[in-house]
């Protein structure tokens, strides 16, 4: 595998990804962007986009009327409400934010909104989801989210917290519950993603950037003060040396 930073390319030289002034590379690695897609905001669908749109579609919760949870409203999540919506999923928002209620019904489309610290809201939701897509990258607790799923439900975990999570595994034997895992997609995906993006006018929301405002957008990051992605404005902020 060959990644897109800080990897050892087949000819021996360091890949640099989209901070490059220009880049080489072969043709089986290349996807075409549909001309009515903007390209600040399609280029979060390289990774956002196809991190959702490749489970979504892999296990089997792209099929219209299935009733999906998405848990985190954040970079992939809203990104995952989008394509849901798209593939005429019923979508329920999971959040520990009751403040992000509005945004995900009124501006995101998704059919209900949860507060995953509301035992009445939980209680009442329990048993009623196809899928859940787990977007969130910090420690949090997956049983009462199991408990959601109808029986041979599925979880697809796409955030990644940097510590081991718990895994209740009563709660998977009882219902032949899924948890799995899923990284971003190949590029005939990735290619079937932006097309279907582009009909469905699925695009990322973002905050468009010059290259002199990257500190301040880091500090930003760190606070979770970004909706919901950050696109840097490369080529109209690069200035001669």
């Amino acid at each position: 595998m060959i990644l897109t930073y800080n990897s050892v390319d087949a000819d021996g030289t360091m890949t640099y990804g989209g901070y490059s002034d220009m880049v080489v590379v072969n043709e089986h690695f290349v996807v075409r962007i549909p001309d009515t897609m903007p390209l600040d905001k399609c280029a979060p669908l390289l990774c956002a986009g196809i991190t959702v749109y490749s489970p979504l579609k892999y296990f089997g919760l792209n099929e219209p009327g299935k009733h999906l949870g998405v848990v985190g409203l954040g970079g992939l999540g809203h990104v995952a409400v989008k394509f849901a919506k798209a593939f005429g999923v019923k979508v329920t928002v999971i959040s520990s934010s009751p403040r992000k209620e509005k945004e995900a019904i009124e501006r995101l489309g998704a059919d209900a909104f949860m507060v995953s610290s509301n035992p009445e809201q939980m209680q009442a939701a329990m048993g009623t989801m196809d899928g859940i897509i787990n977007t969130v990258s910090a420690v949090h607790s997956l049983m009462p989210l199991l408990f959601l799923l109808k029986t041979r439900g599925k979880m697809i975990m796409v955030g990644a917290p940097d510590k081991p999570l718990e895994l209740p595994v009563f709660s998977l034997i009882m219902g032949g519950k899924i948890v799995a895992g899923s990284c971003i997609g190949g590029m005939q995906d990735t290619q079937e993603m932006l097309d279907f993006a582009a009909k469905h006018n699925v695009t990322a929301d973002i905050e468009l950037i010059g290259m002199d405002y990257v500190n301040k957008a880091m500090e930003r990051l760190a606070k979770a003060d970004v909706r919901y992605r950050f696109v840097i404005d490369i080529a109209n902020t690069l200035t001669a040396a």
